[in-house]
C-alpha cells in the first residue's frame, strides 16, 4: 500500500515491478485491499484499453474515503491541526491558542482532544470519523512507543503521551519530534520528495533536526538521535532550557537571541518577541556593537553545526525550516558560505542548502503524514486479523 500511496496511481504490472512481487501475488494482495475498501480502481489517465478484452485499462490508488487522519502541532502558544484523507488531500485546518506555553501532560492532552473535535466538526464529521492522530512535539521522543522522555511544552519528564492522548481522544495518537515530523512531510510531499538522504534544521522556540537516511527516518535507539539543538558548541557556555550549558540552541533560538537582546541599548523588554528579535537584528545592521556581536555569534555556532552535519551525514539536501526562516541571520550568504568552508572538500559539489519557510499549518501537516502512516499499518493488521 505504501507503494501505490507514493506513486499516486499506478497499474498492476508496474507495481510488480516495483515491489519485486510477482504479477500473481500483486493481483491477490490488491484484490484484498479492493475488498476491504482501502484502495480503488481508476481508468487510466491515457484513456488506452486492454487489447485482449477491450475494456478499458486501471491504475489502483489509495481510496480518500477509506480513513480521515489528523495532525497536530504543538507551537509556543497555539494548536495548528489538519485534516487528511487516506490519499493525503487535505480537507480542513484550524488553528487554536494556547493560554499559555508549559503545560501539565494531562491537560494538553484534553487541549488537544478539543482541538481534534473542533477540526473535525469543521469539515462536516465526528471524532468517530478520525482513524488517527500525529502529534508533534518539541523535545526527546521515543516515537515507537509514544513516550516523550522530555519536553519545552510540558511540567513533567518521562510521559507516555501518546497513551495519555489516546485515553482522552478515544482513538490513536501517534507522538513524535515535531522535527521528524517535518522531514516525513518533506519526503512525503514537500521539498524532498524523492530525495533519499536529506536533513531539516527547524529553528523556532528551538532547533531540532529531522534526518532521513535512505528514505526511512533516523531516531536512534532511544530517540535521543539527530538532537541538533543540543550538541554541544561552548564547554561550560549559556544554559539551555534543556538544563545543559553550551547547547547549541542556547545561542542561536529565540529564546536565546531574546535573552541576549535585553543587553543592547535600545532593548524593549515589554515587546512582543518576535519585535524584540526584529529590533535586535535592525540593531546589529545599524552597527550596534553589542547586537552585531550576538548575531554574528549565533552565525558562527549556526555555520559550524551545519559543518558538522554535513562532515557526519553526507547528505545530499539540507532544508532550513521554522518560524525564525523569517529572519535571515542565520542563512545569510556570510553563514552558508562559512558552513561550505568548514567541509571536507572533495571534487564534488557541497551539500545544497535551501530554505522553507514553513508554517505551523504545514508541520500539522506532516504530523498528519505520520499518522496516515500509522493508521495504514493498523488497517493492514486488521486485515490480517481478520484473514486468520
Amino acid at each position: 500500500m505504501s507503494e501505490i500511496r507514493k506513486a499516486g496511481r499506478i497499474p498492476r504490472i508496474e507495481l510488480s515491478e516495483r515491489t519485486g512481487i510477482s504479477r500473481a501475488t500483486v493481483t491477490t494482495i490488491t484484490a484484498e485491499l479492493l475488498q476491504h475498501g482501502l484502495i480503488e480502481e481508476v481508468a487510466r489517465e491515457d484513456g488506452s484499453t486492454d487489447s485482449r478484452r477491450g475494456r478499458p485499462r486501471v491504475d489502483l490508488k489509495i481510496r480518500g474515503a477509506a480513513r480521515l487522519v489528523a495532525g497536530v502541532k504543538i507551537s509556543h502558544l497555539k494548536l495548528s491541526l489538519v485534516l487528511l484523507d487516506f490519499e493525503g488531500q487535505q480537507l480542513e485546518c484550524i488553528e487554536r491558542d494556547l493560554d499559555q506555553s508549559v503545560h501539565a501532560p494531562d491537560a494538553l492532552a484534553i487541549r488537544i482532544t478539543q482541538a481534534v473535535r473542533e477540526l473535525a466538526e469543521t469539515a462536516g464529521h465526528t471524532m468517530e470519523d478520525v482513524s488517527g492522530v500525529g502529534i508533534g512535539i518539541a523535545g526527546v521522543v521515543d516515537a515507537e512507543n509514544g513516550f516523550v522522555y522530555w519536553s519545552p511544552s510540558l511540567d513533567t519528564r518521562n510521559v507516555e503521551f501518546s497513551q495519555l492522548a489516546s485515553q482522552h481522544l478515544g482513538l490513536p495518537a501517534f507522538v513524535d519530534n515535531d522535527a521528524n515530523l517535518v522531514a516525513f512531510a518533506e519526503y512525503s510531499f514537500g521539498l524532498a520528495r524523492g530525495v533519499p538522504d536529506f536533513l531539516v534544521v527547524t529553528i523556532e522556540s528551538g532547533v531540532g533536526l529531522g534526518l532521513m537516511i535512505d528514505g526511512e527516518l533516523y531516531r536512534g535507539t532511544r530517540g535521543c538521535g539527530a538532537e541538533f539543538g543540543h550538541t554541544k558548541v561552548h564547554l561550560n557556555g549559556a544554559l539551555c532550557r534543556c538544563g545543559q550549558r553550551g547547547c547549541l540552541e542556547a545561542y542561536v533560538a529565540d529564546y536565546a537571541l531574546l535573552r541576549e537582546a535585553t543587553l543592547t541599548s535600545d532593548a524593549d523588554t515589554s515587546a512582543d518577541p518576535s519585535h524584540r528579535i526584529e529590533a535586535l537584528l535592525n540593531a546589529a545592521r545599524n552597527g550596534d556593537p553589542t547586537a552585531r556581536s550576538v548575531v554574528d555569534r549565533a552565525g558562527q555556532y549556526f555555520a559550524m553545526g551545519l559543518a558538522n552535519l554535513a562532515n557526519i551525514f553526507d547528505p545530499a539536501l539540507i532544508i532550513l525550516a521554522g518560524e525564525q526562516m523569517q529572519f535571515d541571520h542565520l542563512y545569510e550568504d556570510a553563514v552558508i558560505e562559512a558552513m561550505r568552508k568548514s567541509i571536507i572538500r572533495v571534487d564534488r559539489d557541497p551539500p545544497e542548502v535551501v530554505v522553507h519557510k514553513w508554517g505551523d499549518l504545514m508541520w500539522a501537516k506532516g504530523g498528519a503524514a505520520y499518522a496516515l502512516d500509522r493508521v495504514s499499518d493498523l488497517a493492514l493488521d486488521e486485515m490480517s486479523d481478520n484473514a486468520a
